[in-house]
């Protein structure tokens, strides 16, 4: 596949964000070729575009996958998967959120709670420190319930909302 100096760019910069987000560099850029292909792509033409070696490929578009962000398409008559992203920023940024919350919150609202439990009870844990685990715990918690919520909105509600900006603190006496 050619890519023109801006698609390069931005294949690159995706890489370096990925990098920077937890996700490996070759993941990342192999996301925004797929983003930016205007045909589904097989891995070869995938390794001769990015030059990353084949079994890196395959493994990151299992990874892909599995975030919900690349799905695999066959041909007929044609023995090679070929992959396509979804071009849709919105589901990108959905199926994103959701793989983070899954992978980094979920896990943590465990650990806070069994954390501020354990202070609670024990004696040797200061009231104080025992009250900022239970407040950041619940904290964590209603965070990820508004999150929840949100999620569920109907795309058009969220797009508005986020058109409106701090203009909504109006409506809720802010």
């Amino acid at each position: 596949m050619y890519l023109s100096a801006p698609m390069q760019r931005f294949v690159l910069h995706w890489g370096e964000m990925g990098a920077r987000w937890g996700v490996n560099r070759s993941i990342a850029q192999i996301h925004a070729l797929l983003y930016l292909a205007d045909e589904p792509l097989d891995a070869e033409e995938i390794v001769d575009t990015l030059k990353i070696a084949r079994s890196n490929v395959s493994n990151s578009l299992k990874e892909l996958q599995a975030l919900g962000l690349v799905n695999r398409e066959q041909v007929l008559g044609d023995r090679r998967d070929r992959f396509t992203a979804t071009h849709e920023p919105w589901d990108m940024l959905m199926a994103i959120a959701e793989a983070r919350k899954q992978r980094e919150i979920d896990p943590t609202i465990q650990i806070l709670q069994e954390c501020a439990d354990a202070a609670e009870a024990d004696g040797n844990t200061p009231e104080l420190a025992a009250e900022r685990l239970r407040r950041m715990e619940e904290f964590v918690t209603n965070l990820t319930g508004w999150y929840g919520q949100v999620k569920s909105l109907p795309q058009g509600t969220l797009i508005k909302l986020m058109k409106l900006g701090a203009r909504i603190a109006k409506f809720v006496g802010g």
